[in-house]
Formats: C-alpha cells, structure tokens, sequence
C-alpha cells in the first residue's frame, strides 16, 4: 500500500512539473529561448511525461486497458525489419550492459511457467507504459509546434523515440519469445 501511494504521488508530481513547464513555454515567445533552455526543456518533457506514466505501470495493471489482440504479434516479419532497421538490438545490448544486468534478470524470468506468465505480463505493462507515453510526449510536441516552439518539438522527437518506440519494439519481439514458451507450455499440458 505504501508503495502504491508512493508511486502515485511521483506521478503526479512529475504530471504537475509537466504541467508547470508547459506552462512557461506557452507563456514566453520562442524566440526568448537560448538553445540549451530548448535541449533542456526537450529533455525534461520526455523524461517527466515517460516517468509520470512508468510510475503508474509499477504500482497499477495499466496494460489491462487495451484488449489482449493488441498484444500478439500479428505481422512477424514488419517487427523483425523494424527491429534491425531501427538498430534495436543495440538499444537491447546498451540496457543489458547498463540497466538490466545478468544478475538482475532474474527478477523477471525464472525459467518456470510462473516466470513466463510473468515475463509476459512486466512486457506488457512496459509496453503500454512507453506507449501512452509515446503518444503524450508526441501530442505535447505537436501543441507546442502549434505555438511556434518549433525547435522544442524537432528536439523532442528523437528523445521520444529513444525512450518509447525502441522499448515498444524491444518488447514486442520479446513476446514472440514469450508467446512460443507459452504455446509449448500449454501444449505439455495437453499431453
């Protein structure tokens, strides 16, 4: 319960400096702007907007709001081309050295039916999570393009792909994993 409250409070504090920020930045002409008050302010949008929404992923079953169709893989072969052209297998490699280290990942497969039903459902929430905040950070950008921050939005979309598409990506072709070991599993059973 503390955690839940925690990691709600986070949240919305980081939606109400989402909120403050873009406050300034409707307030003030771009043209008052430097360059880096830009960069920073690119930066901190994608990173409020994306941890606001990763804070509710860790405390809440937020994948539930899409249906279950929306998380099988349908078209294999446009995620594999999008995959390598994208380089995600970099990104892949860049978390496993930085963030997920091999000690760590045990958290989140334990090699047993518990640990696939798992796994599946952490690629789940993570996914949704990077997709909604895809999504917000994407629609901010556009309203303040609209505003005439233009450089603000350019600077904004490469940060939001790194930080939500890629992930999106990374966990879908994790859940062509996910689902083959389910498949395998049910299909022991029926044996």
């Amino acid at each position: 319960m503390v955690k839940k409250t925690l990691f709600t409070a986070l949240s919305l504090l980081l939606t109400y400096n989402t909120y403050k920020l873009t406050t300034i930045l409707f307030e003030l002409p771009p043209e008052t702007f430097s360059l880096l008050a830009i960069i920073v302010s690119a930066i901190a949008l994608n990173f409020l907007i994306t941890g606001a929404v990763a804070f509710l992923g860790f405390v809440y079953p937020t994948s539930r709001f899409l249906s279950n169709s929306y998380y099988k893989i349908k078209n294999l072969e446009t995620l594999n081309l999008f995959y390598k052209w994208l380089g995600v297998d970099f990104f892949r490699l860049f978390l496993l050295k930085t963030f997920y280290r091999k000690k760590d990942n045990q958290r989140y497969f334990n090699g047993r039916k518990s640990g696939v039903l798992l796994f599946d459902y952490n690629t789940r929430q993570s996914e949704f999570g990077h997709l909604i905040a895809l999504i917000l950070v994407f629609a901010l950008s556009l309203v303040l393009l609209l505003e005439g921050h233009k450089y603000v939005f350019i600077w904004m979309q490469p940060l939001n792909i790194l930080l939500n598409l890629y992930p999106i990506i990374l966990q879908r072709k994790h859940r062509i994993i996910v689902e083959r070991l389910i498949e395998r599993i049910d299909n022991k059973k029926r044996i």
